[in-house]
């Protein structure tokens, strides 16, 4: 069977960075679910880190570099999407709203999202609501209904691990991801944008 196409966008800036392992888990996640169902998934993911120069090149000449251009081309070719960013002055980085800026306002419709965020403390996870999920809308996008923020104090063993209660946030929002996703390769957006309310229904059932 030809795998689904994952492609998960992170916006970390460090070396390790929290928003890349937050991103890590939900893709592990996601794949464990999909093979479950018997459907494997091929990752391809975007370090947006390493596109801030070609970013910014984007944005005053409005011509993408070829890395830029082959990032936004596995984000519009993906049967689904996980995009990460840590929190910056209350909403998401420059650098991640920089690199959907730079993908057109229907090019993602219908395409199954799901969101995540990192930063220091819980008082920023309504960013996921207040900024993120309006991003997607924007762009006509399918968000997963639970968006995943992680706080510092939702890392155990030093940063590495996730503690139980974010563990238990990315397994549900993996697997309504997961439930969103088409059955076969290149079906989502336009066609798929309304989702048939059974396949959301299993997405949020409990296991």
């Amino acid at each position: 069977m030809q795998p689904l196409k994952l492609v998960v966008v992170s916006a970390g800036l460090g070396l390790p960075s929290s928003t890349r392992l937050l991103a890590d888990r939900l893709t592990e996640a996601t794949r464990r679910q999909l093979a479950a169902d018997g459907r494997p998934a091929e990752v391809t993911v975007v370090e947006l880190r390493d596109l801030a120069t070609d970013l910014a090149h984007h944005m005053v000449t409005g011509f993408p570099g070829t890395a830029l251009r082959a990032a936004l081309d596995a984000v519009r070719g993906a049967d689904g999407l996980i995009a990460v960013t840590p929190v910056f002055s209350g909403s998401y980085s420059g650098l991640f709203k920089s690199f959907f800026d730079a993908i057109g306002n229907t090019e993602l419709t219908g395409k199954p999202v799901l969101i995540g965020a990192t930063g220091g403390t819980a008082r920023h996870s309504l960013v996921l609501e207040h900024a993120m999920r309006p991003l997607f809308s924007y762009l006509r996008a399918l968000t997963a209904p639970t968006a995943v923020y992680a706080a510092t104090e939702d890392w155990g063993g030093g940063g590495t691990g996730p503690s139980d209660g974010l563990a238990d946030r990315v397994e549900r929002a993996a697997r309504e991801l997961a439930g969103l996703l088409p059955d076969r390769p290149g079906t989502a957006g336009p066609t798929e944008s309304v989702v048939p309310f059974e396949r959301q229904l299993a997405a949020l059932r409990p296991v």
